[in-house]
């Protein structure tokens, strides 16, 4: 039970980072569907760089970097250009995509060095790893993991606790409101989807410089999809979505489980169960309306600061 709960984390750990990216994304009011796409950007670019240094400081900040980019185009079509926040991110897709096959071809089947797996080994956090069951469970892991955690409290401060994450909600609630006091509205939307986009960046750089470790096509394998139903599962609430991550990494985990008992079950059927509880938890979330848990009311809709 023990080694399926912590695998369990361990499976969590990218849809965590590209959840939390499209929260923020969509908090200041920018419907990203390129999550997919920013991760494979991601996973290839931090795969590349650790690949050829060695280094995984290195290999995170390439990572990030791609995501950031991939972000950054998102950014200038939607809030520069107002074009349609749904094609743009689709386009991300497509074009994360052919980038990381373009980049990834010469490296299919090749593993990580390593002195990165050695750094991204498991480690054990004195004391409060000894706490029975949630010890070896939560903090018997990866550094990766650990950063994970610490960027969803960070992100909950940031949004409940500080001046800065109020003005950022207020940007996706109603920008003409958010212009009208002086908050520079643009600004704010450039720089949480570029955050955003980093953070999908490293969610995909875990698969492929942790999890696998070694590159292959379609690593990322719909989790980015998954991601943007985790938001809507977690009510744009940072803690809902580090819970919502764990419950699909389990269910995850316990597909692969089935798969090698002797229970006569379909991979497909087991592939399918993470997509079933998002369509069941949606149906129960949209009859138990709840205001304070809907979506940003400005989400999707283009600014124009003319037409306040």
């Amino acid at each position: 039970m023990i080694n399926f709960l912590t695998a369990a984390v361990v499976a969590m750990t990218p849809l965590l980072f590209a959840t939390l990216g499209e929260m923020i994304m969509e908090k200041v009011g920018n419907l990203n569907l390129g999550v997919e796409g920013m991760m494979l950007m991601g996973a290839v670019v931090g795969f590349y760089a650790g690949f050829n240094t060695g280094n995984p400081l290195l290999a995170l900040l390439s990572a990030s970097g791609a995501g950031a980019l991939g972000a950054l185009i998102y950014a200038v079509l939607t809030v520069t250009l107002r074009a349609n926040q749904v094609v743009s991110g689709l386009a991300l897709t497509i074009f994360g995509t052919g980038f990381a096959n373009f980049v990834g071809r010469q490296l299919v089947g090749k593993t990580i060095p390593r002195s990165i797996s050695t750094f991204f080994s498991k480690r054990a956090i004195p004391f409060v790893s000894e706490i029975p069951i949630v010890g070896p469970v939560f903090f018997n892991q990866d550094l990766f993991v650990y950063l994970g955690y610490f960027v969803v409290v960070c992100i909950g401060l940031y949004l409940y606790k500080t001046r800065k994450g109020l003005n950022m909600r207020m940007v996706g609630e109603s920008p003409a409101a958010a212009d009208a006091i002086g908050i520079p509205v643009n600004l704010y939307k450039y720089i949480h989807i570029l955050i955003g986009g980093m953070l999908c960046g490293l969610g995909g750089a875990y698969l492929s410089l942790v999890y696998v470790p070694a590159w292959q096509e379609s690593i990322i394998a719909g989790r980015g999809w998954i991601a943007i139903a985790l938001v809507i599962f977690s009510q744009w609430n940072p803690y809902k979505a580090f819970l919502g991550a764990y419950l699909f990494g389990a269910l995850q985990i316990a597909g692969f489980r089935l798969q090698g008992t002797s229970i006569p079950i379909s991979q497909y059927f087991t592939s399918l169960l993470p997509y079933m509880v998002t369509i069941i938890v949606l149906i129960i979330g949209s009859v138990k309306e709840n205001k304070k848990n809907n979506a940003p009311e400005g989400l999707t809709i283009p600014y124009f600061r003319e037409e306040r």
